[in-house]
């Protein structure tokens, strides 16, 4: 089982590239696949077609208000987080014939994330299903990473914007991920589709971490977003999709080259 995350700061395209990247593993005949949104905005089920409220499902966010605001539930003795860790897999849980999904969903209360965190920590690490890959769309910012909603990574692609605070937004989270104690074999900076070249060299080199390519900018999945289309159904010669295809190649053929080494 392979866990691949997916970071960056907001509108640098993490979402269209997880999506993307599905597409691959999926006709590669890479599966089972397990897809994460851990991003309260969820946009993922949408870019991959599924409808949760639709199929029958609910974010985990939407089993916490339930279990323990609408229903009363206590939240003494055992965790909140393994109270409903079956709910999860039962109510929250999307099986496709291509993919499994669920997401953390929108708190529409006060407070932090902190709870739908830890209970998607939770189910993350009590999976028993043998998936190939766990595909995991965080959210923009940092607060997540101090939250080890996985603590164990094979591939972490941050996806950069074309700005300064990108870059610096890199150095920050590797390091929070390096202190907090995240455990990750590879670490991997992508160009978003906001660049229109490849990032400046001298940059790159400043951040200490391998640059793998960028995100092809295109307007037919510019389109496809925007709509609200299937990116699962997007065209074989796109240029985005050709340049995802070309990254994770990349970065599989080179964690592969690690473990013989």
């Amino acid at each position: 089982m392979k866990t691949i995350v997916t970071m960056g700061r907001g509108g640098t395209g993490k979402t269209t590239f997880v999506a993307l990247m599905a597409k691959y593993l999926i006709e590669s005949g890479n599966g089972p696949i397990l897809l994460v949104d851990a991003d309260p905005d969820q946009n993922l089920a949408e870019m991959v077609g599924v409808d949760l409220e639709a199929a029958g499902k609910k974010t985990i966010a939407e089993l916490l208000s339930e279990t323990f605001i609408q229903q009363g539930g206590t939240t003494i003795g055992i965790p909140p987080s393994k109270r409903i860790e079956n709910r999860i897999w039962e109510e929250g849980l999307y099986e496709g014939e291509q993919f499994d999904l669920f997401s953390v969903g929108t708190k529409w209360v006060e407070g932090c994330y902190c709870l739908p965190d830890a209970a998607l920590k939770n189910a993350l690490s009590s999976i028993t299903r043998q998936y190939t890959y766990i595909l995991i769309d965080s959210p923009g910012g940092l607060e997540h990473l101090n939250r080890k909603i996985a603590s164990n990574v094979d591939v972490i692609f941050d996806v950069m914007g074309p700005s300064s605070k990108s870059f610096a937004h890199v150095k920050r989270a590797h390091r929070v991920i390096s202190e907090v104690g995240i455990r990750f074999d590879r670490f991997f900076v992508i160009g978003g589709y906001g660049f229109t070249d490849a990032p400046d060299p001298q940059a790159l080199a400043g951040l200490g971490l391998p640059y793998i390519g960028r995100i092809a900018e295109d307007e037919t999945i510019a389109q496809m977003v925007l709509s609200g289309k299937c990116l699962l159904d997007a065209p074989a010669g796109s240029p985005a999709y050709r340049s995802v295809r070309e990254i994770i190649g990349k970065a599989l053929s080179e964690k592969q080259e690690k473990k013989m080494e």
